[in-house]
């Protein structure tokens, strides 16, 4: 009676990637009658099998291909294959919602172009108003002040529309319309709540302080609709301007 003596046999793996891919190709092998024992190594891509009788080749990479995409060869002493390892892809962490560096500017960029446009017909009647001595109520001045910014900001988004979109008259002027009136709302009263605030309506054109006063205004006319601008656009990729 002839016993088979076990052999150990060296054999270079080709298309592993990743632990998983090891244990596969072990698995496989060690399904295939006539092997024993398999043992299967990442770093170097080798398959050492413990054999009782004779498992050709081809047998050994009939099982591993139904594994996965996985070959064996003759394992040389000088065999360096080139491993591609699957790394996993790591997606960068969005900003928080409000920390999108870009949007800001984009916001700012869109709040400023509203602020010009509000602040040439609000505090241009309110001036007039002043120097000519209107003889109208606190309320009335900053009432038609704030219709006047609104017109005039309309206005010159129309024109900056048609200049730089090439958009028709009328398509410019519809479109401006339609921007953000709440946006241009809430620019026109804090400029007006905040230069009342501080003058009273009691300061002249002519008096320093007044200046001081539509400076502080016009950075609160911008301060306060900017996280509404902001929002609006990263939301929803609309600006008012």
């Amino acid at each position: 009676m002839t016993t088979e003596t076990a052999r150990k046999l060296e054999f270079a793996v080709n298309g592993m990637r990743c632990d998983g891919c090891a244990k596969s190709v072990k698995a496989a092998l060690e399904s295939i009658d006539g092997v024993e024992q398999a043992s299967v190594s990442l770093f170097p891509p080798k398959a050492t099998l413990t054999l009782k009788g004779d498992v050709p080749l081809s047998e050994l990479n009939r099982a591993v291909k139904q594994a996965g995409d996985y070959a064996l060869s003759e394992w040389k002493s000088d065999f360096n294959p080139t491993i591609q390892l699957t790394l996993p892809v790591v997606e960068p962490k969005p900003a928080p919602f409000w920390l999108d560096a870009p949007k800001w500017k984009r916001a700012s960029f869109n709040t400023l172009n509203c602020l010009i446009g509000c602040s040439i017909g609000d505090f241009g009647f309110i001036i007039y108003a002043q120097s000519v001595g209107l003889a109208w109520s606190m309320f009335a001045v900053m009432g038609v002040a704030i219709l006047c910014g609104l017109t005039t900001s309309v206005l010159l988004e129309t024109i900056l529309l048609k200049l730089r979109e090439a958009f028709s008259w009328r398509m410019a002027f519809q479109t401006a319309l339609s921007m953000s009136f709440l946006s241009m709302l809430a620019m026109e009263i804090s400029e007006n709540a905040t230069d009342y605030l501080l003058t009273g309506g009691a300061v002249m054109p002519h008096e320093p302080f007044y200046w001081v006063a539509l400076g502080i205004a016009l950075i609160a006319g911008f301060l306060v609709p900017l996280p509404y601008n902001y929002w609006k656009l990263k939301k929803f990729n609309k600006a008012c301007h």
